[in-house]
């Protein structure tokens, strides 16, 4: 088993454009999953914002982004990246999940969601907030 930890960067309706720079200097490949994408549109005027996205390089840059939507708080200077980690093993990724939560605050209880098997978020103790989740392929 193992599990990969990627930045994972906040925008307000621009996380596309971030992402496309980074490939450009990077290279590597892109894949956005907007709101509309994956059926959760907020506000119409976001439904093309990104809900999901990363750059990921042969040369093992790796970076992911997404657009916080405007119903949530958003400071581009406050809380401007998550650490995400990722695993192929439900138990792994339950098991660090249950590690970190001790003492955290709940931003999202880990559970299924409609892009991943398993998913969630938390903000430790530290004011670090984390992603967990279980991979899935995406082709987009």
């Amino acid at each position: 088993m193992s599990v990969t930890t990627t930045t994972h960067l906040n925008f307000r309706g621009e996380a596309r454009a971030a992402l496309d720079y980074y490939r450009s200097v990077f290279g590597g490949h892109l894949v956005a999953v907007t709101y509309r994408d994956a059926g959760a549109v907020g506000e119409e005027k976001e439904a093309d914002w990104v809900m999901w996205g990363q750059v990921a390089g042969e040369n093992g840059f790796h970076v992911m982004a997404y657009d916080v939507p405007s119903a949530l708080p958003f400071d581009r200077g406050e809380n401007p990246f998550f650490v995400s980690v990722r695993g192929a093993d439900t138990e792994e990724i339950s098991a660090l999940w249950a590690g970190l939560a001790e003492g955290s605050t709940l931003v999202r209880e880990l559970g299924p969601a409609p892009w991943a098997p398993l998913y969630g978020m938390l903000t430790d103790r530290f004011g670090i907030t984390w992603v967990l989740d279980v991979t899935a392929p995406y082709e987009g």
